[in-house]
């Protein structure tokens, strides 16, 4: 780490990101430790992802064990490796099956946060679109064709999917925008794209298409925009999403079951080989995977599919291939370090701007294994919020001495998040008794 120089910016937000316990949008690369095995087996996917093939995999690990974290590392590689990523969380109204507007909500969001290796930081749905009609314009220029059956052409593939006719319907109709100076025509065509249309009569008045991306086609538009995205020059597509967790919390069995038989859809599809140049990061709690009642383990297709590789356990050894990538936990030595590139990052990278000693950092490290164990390692968020914290003192007080503060850093233990179920009213897409309980 030493020597390199960090921007205001990218320091500021990689600190406050951290202090308030979430996964910071730039910067990853001065902080990322450990986890080589893990990321290897990624690269992997990813580099499959890239040759025509498709990727699926369950990120599991405890609350504050760096879930989000690991995702935002994988994610930065596949921009590296021209995908296209999307990402979203799950939430009470995002789920990736439902007939009341959550699965297509969900859609909408993964749209939002489209990014390329040029647009890391989401909303390049339309800069994709423009690459695409570019592209189409210079081979048409080049073979003295017209720019729509160019156009035409290169979108034959998707007409032949589900939901593909109205996809190509709706790059043409940006196209006519595109042509025609017509700024409402090409938004209305991007809004399409986004999943943004509610009722097919408005759709078909704006841009002629029969259909619209609603939950029923949540998963078919995602294999059509990792087509469209390889039309458009990029490798492929990445499918991250994060807080698995709230289709566990779900109460009703029946909601919960569909969203397992949309897993399993989409697992059979990338491990079977008929996906193609998409994968999908799924990040959740063990709880998540492995509860017999209402966990993964639950849909015995998917348990079948998921479970642990008996020879592997046996030996003691991990196997990187299993659709299940359990994380591991960070070792000591390596929360040392990265405390080390907290540190360097805190001080703008200048090693004469260091706000403690090495000494500190051992202290520090023995003060968390002191109060809560191995807890400090497993599960870092917190460890690293307190140390954050600690610095912030020691900078606006600089007459404290570090060994004064270390003594009274209280770190709390990591809590699962209000594990509270869902309840689905009366008036959600399932059945009028969700809401009813003993």
């Amino acid at each position: 780490m030493s020597g390199i120089r960090i921007r205001l910016k990218e320091r500021d937000v990689i600190i406050q990101s951290l202090k308030s316990g979430v996964t910071p949008k730039i910067g990853i690369q001065h902080i990322q430790v450990g986890r080589v095995n893990e990321i290897k087996a990624l690269w992997q996917d990813i580099e499959r992802i890239a040759d025509g093939g498709a990727g699926f995999r369950l990120i599991i690990g405890e609350y504050g064990s760096g879930k989000t974290f690991f995702l935002s590392v994988v994610r930065s590689i596949a921009l590296e490796k021209k995908l296209v990523t999307v990402n979203a969380d799950l939430s009470p109204d995002r789920r990736i099956h439902a007939s009341g507007g959550q699965a297509r909500n969900l859609y909408s969001e993964l749209m939002k946060n489209l990014s390329t290796r040029n647009k890391p930081d989401g909303h390049a749905l339309l800069s994709v679109v423009e690459r695409f009609v570019t592209e189409a314009r210079k081979e048409a220029e080049s073979t003295n064709s017209q720019v729509p059956i160019i156009i035409h052409q290169k979108l034959a593939a998707l007409s032949d999917m589900v939901g593909g006719y109205d996809f190509a319907k709706a790059i043409e109709c940006y196209w006519q925008g595109y042509e025609q100076d017509n700024e409402i025509l090409k938004s209305n065509a991007i809004r399409w794209l986004r999943g943004e249309y509610t009722t097919r009569t408005d759709a078909r008045n704006d841009l002629g298409v029969r259909t619209i991306i609603s939950d029923a086609s949540f998963y078919d538009s995602l294999k059509l925009m990792s087509l469209f995205v390889r039309q458009a020059g990029y490798t492929g597509l990445l499918v991250n999403l994060d807080e698995m967790v709230n289709l566990y919390k779900l109460a009703n069995t029946q909601a919960r079951v569909a969203n397992y038989e949309q897993i399993l859809r989409i697992l059979n599809d990338c491990l079977q080989g008929t996906a193609e140049h998409i994968g999908f990061l799924l990040s959740g709690t063990p709880e998540f995977l492995f509860d017999p009642r209402k966990g993964l383990y639950s849909y015995e297709a998917l348990q079948s599919r998921l479970a642990e590789n008996s020879f592997a356990k046996r030996a003691g050894v991990i196997d990187y291939s299993s659709p299940c990538l359990h994380l591991a936990s960070l070792t000591p030595e390596e929360l040392y370090i990265l405390l080390k590139n907290l540190r360097h990052v805190y001080a703008g990278g200048e090693e004469d701007k260091y706000l403690i000693p090495d000494e500190a950092l051992t202290a520090f490290l023995s003060h968390c294994s002191d109060t809560i164990g191995d807890a400090y390692f497993r599960t870092p968020r917190n460890t690293i919020k307190a140390f954050l914290d600690m610095l912030a003192v020691l900078e606006q007080n600089p007459t404290l001495h570090w060994s004064q503060l270390i003594a009274d850093v209280a770190i709390a233990e990591e809590k699962p998040s209000d594990m509270d179920e869902i309840v689905l009213g009366i008036n959600s897409d399932e059945d009028g008794l969700a809401d009813f309980r003993l």
